[in-house]
């Protein structure tokens, strides 16, 4: 008896762990991706010597659910990689939508 008032709980205790950790690994890989692309942006001229080239590249640097938005430019701090992704929280009775956003710049 105690077990089916227990059962749904710790379901929900232990998908949520699970969806909390991969929030924080597609947030992880975000950051190191757009960071990773501002940097071959600006050192990498043969590899990253486009918008569209550094675009390309940080999407192959992404490790994370989903496919984020990626833009990069030329701002005054130097060369500049946004990354935008909105990642589906989904409960049985609920959906949350969380955005994630990162940003670097390389001289």
């Amino acid at each position: 008896m105690e077990f089916a008032l227990v059962l749904p709980v710790l379901a929900m205790l232990i998908v949520g762990t699970l969806y909390t950790g991969l929030l924080v690994y597609s947030a992880a890989g975000l950051h190191n991706a757009v960071e990773q692309a501002a940097r071959c942006y600006s050192v990498n001229v043969s590899q990253c010597n486009s918008a569209v080239a550094t675009q390309i590249y940080a999407q192959k640097n992404y490790y994370g659910v989903s496919k984020p938005t990626f833009t990069a430019s030329i701002a005054s701090c130097g060369h500049q990689v946004s990354a935008t992704l909105t990642f589906v929280l989904n409960a049985v009775v609920a959906s949350w939508n969380v955005p994630l956003t990162a940003t670097a710049c390389f001289p």
